[in-house]
């Protein structure tokens, strides 16, 4: 039996446009509307059998609209005869508003009706090539950690870790024990300052906000798109309709975009054995020069019908209230309020020590880190999943970098050099916590790598980041992002003064005062005790205060992220652009999501479409 994806893309390649109109010269105003091209007029005006197959779109009249706006707005301009432009719509009712301007570009028009999925396969089969070049470049390259691979720019690249390492290595032939004592130093101080930004983060997260109020449901509901990425996702995706069908958002106004790499028939496959239903889009991403998360949200992002872009990743169990609770708090946030950050857990917190280290480290980063850094007025930097954007603020800034692996933290970035804030928002999703060691260091070499490129991209001009951040975010721009990769790269040189702890001598700290030594146990002691504290607050708030006895457990668990960071750190220069993908579906759901099917009908659909 056929499958419903094979048969949707069997109506995308033969729309039928000879169904008859029924046209009206005025409407309920006494206005004049526009003339319809039903089955006779298309064959006067040369159109034999009105066939998209038969005559394609001019593709010339495409580009004068430009092909991004005629998937946003539903149409085509098909082509021109008798002295008109036929604009083919799925849209009647939005027509009105583009009349002024369509006529303005192309001069006297005629509409036509057509179903939008077949427009959109028109229009992918004229300007797909456009689209996929627009969704690798549209960040313009000085914002983007994209570069030409010439000589010349590959030069340019390597030539400063280059000189920067071989520095280094000079430095530690010449005096060790100095470079040494210098960069502990550094790493003590990126470590009390650091732990530092926790515990404020925790104090300034105690109380409720001021002027906080409980959440309110606009008059009108808008249309949220929910992205959903998928590459090689078959472990999960026999469940991923089932998860995202308990959101209790209107059906007409949720707009479910799933996303494909047209190479991954596997997971099209485990989508067609899941029937997906014909109100979910299904976008397959072309083939271009890279294969990235973001590439295919920036791509996505062209058929999405919603004011507001949600993002979830295949493995998510979102709570059903979701997107109400995000339309709410838009609801009562000016504009400036461009983002919603959600919260992670995992579901699978129980599988081993190093699942459990896992959620222990991210309760620490969602429930005090990010709540922390929002309400201090730093830069936060986003996750990839359970997050909500306005539409305009995410094409003000030219949406996702589709050559950095962490565009979510790149992203953060970008919308708070251009003035829009972030929020948290309590909403919390179930995830997978990746639980083996060696893709768990492949997946925080993703990220650190992605936080090293992130921070180099925007430093290139460090006057313009202040200028654009302020003093006080651009500190915490270093701390955080530069921080983190100098704090897990230096971590071995504290680690290495555990020999003191047994009574053996430290290598290179013979030579200290005492005083010295002293004060940097105990600097060390201190920040150990601060992240014991913040990580405690961390998992009562989380719900899970028998977490805290694992915390001992982090002294093992760390040091696999200094693998990662060197490993990060070497392919960022030798391979800014890989992607290791993540794995899942290894651990199957301990908990459940009570399921309430997207039924309910809204009286907003006319205004909607």
């Amino acid at each position: 039996m056929a499958g419903r994806i094979q048969r949707r893309d069997a109506r995308l390649a033969a729309p039928d446009l000879r169904r008859p109109g029924r046209p009206r010269p005025v409407d309920h105003m006494g206005q004049q509307r526009l003339p319809c091209l039903d089955a006779g007029a298309a064959a006067a005006a040369g159109f034999p059998g009105a066939d998209l197959t038969a005559c394609p779109p001019d593709p010339l009249l495409i580009r004068r609209l430009g092909a991004a706006e005629c998937l946003r707005h539903g149409l085509l301009p098909w082509q021109k005869r008798g002295g008109a432009t036929v604009v083919l719509t799925a849209r009647p009712g939005q027509v009105r508003r583009h009349l002024d301007r369509l006529t303005a570009i192309f001069g006297p028009i005629r509409m036509a009706h057509a179903p939008e999925a077949e427009l959109r396969a028109a229009l992918v089969s004229v300007a797909g090539a456009e689209l996929v070049e627009t969704a690798e470049t549209c960040v313009p390259a000085q914002e983007s950690c994209r570069r030409p691979l010439t000589h010349r720019t590959a030069t340019r690249r390597y030539l400063p870790v280059t000189l920067v390492m071989l520095g280094l290595v000079f430095a530690l032939a010449v005096a060790p024990v100095m470079t040494l004592s210098a960069l502990t130093s550094l790493a003590v101080l990126v470590l009390l300052l650091g732990q530092a930004l926790r515990l404020t983060a925790a104090a300034a997260t105690a109380r409720p906000a001021r002027g906080s109020r409980p959440e309110v449901s606009p008059l009108r509901l808008p249309v949220v798109s929910v992205l959903v990425p998928l590459y090689r996702e078959t472990g999960v995706a026999s469940h991923l309709m089932m998860r995202l069908s308990a959101l209790d958002y209107p059906r007409d106004l949720l707009d479910l975009c799933l996303i494909l790499e047209d190479n991954d028939v596997m997971t099209r496959a485990a989508l067609e054995a899941a029937e997906v239903p014909d109100w979910v889009q299904i976008i397959s991403v072309p083939r271009g020069t890279l294969r990235t998360k973001p590439r295919a949200l920036n791509y996505a992002l062209n058929f999405a019908r919603g004011t507001i872009i949600g993002i979830y990743d295949a493995e998510d169990m979102p709570a059903p209230d979701h997107i109400h609770r995000v339309v709410g708090r838009f609801a009562r946030r000016g504009p400036d309020v461009a983002c919603l950050q959600g919260m992670l857990d995992y579901f699978n917190s129980q599988s081993n020590w190093l699942a459990r280290c896992f959620t222990l480290e991210y309760a620490g980063w969602f429930r005090v880190v990010l709540p922390g850094l929002a309400r201090l007025g730093l830069v936060v930097p986003l996750g990839g999943t359970t997050l909500f954007l306005r539409r305009h603020a995410l094409e003000d800034v030219h949406g996702w970098d589709a050559h950095n692996v962490t565009e979510d933290a790149d992203l953060g970035l970008r919308l708070a050099r251009r003035g829009y804030r972030t929020e948290l928002l309590s909403i919390v999703t179930q995830e997978e916590a990746t639980a083996r060691p060696w893709p768990w260091v492949r997946q925080r070499t993703r990220w650190l790598k992605g936080y090293a490129v992130t921070w180099s991209v925007h430093m290139r001009d460090p006057v313009a980041l202040w200028r654009d951040l302020g003093a006080w975010r651009f500190l915490g721009v270093q701390l955080v992002y530069l921080g983190a990769i100098v704090q897990f790269a230096l971590a071995p040189l504290l680690w290495s003064f555990l020999l003191m702890a047994v009574a053996l001598p430290h290598p290179f700290a013979q030579g200290w005062p005492q005083a010295a030594v002293v004060a940097l146990v105990a600097a060390l002691i201190m920040g150990g005790a601060a992240n014991v504290v913040v990580l405690i607050i961390a998992t009562r708030r989380a719900g899970k205060p028998r977490l805290a006895w694992w915390i001992p457990m982090l002294q093992l668990y760390f040091p696999l992220a200094t693998v990662a960071v060197w490993r990060a750190l070497w392919q960022a220069v030798v391979d800014p652009f890989s992607w290791d993908k993540t794995t899942h579906g290894i651990d199957k759901p301990t908990i459940t999501i009570p399921l309430t099917p997207l039924l309910r009908p809204s009286p907003h659909q006319a205004e909607a479409e």
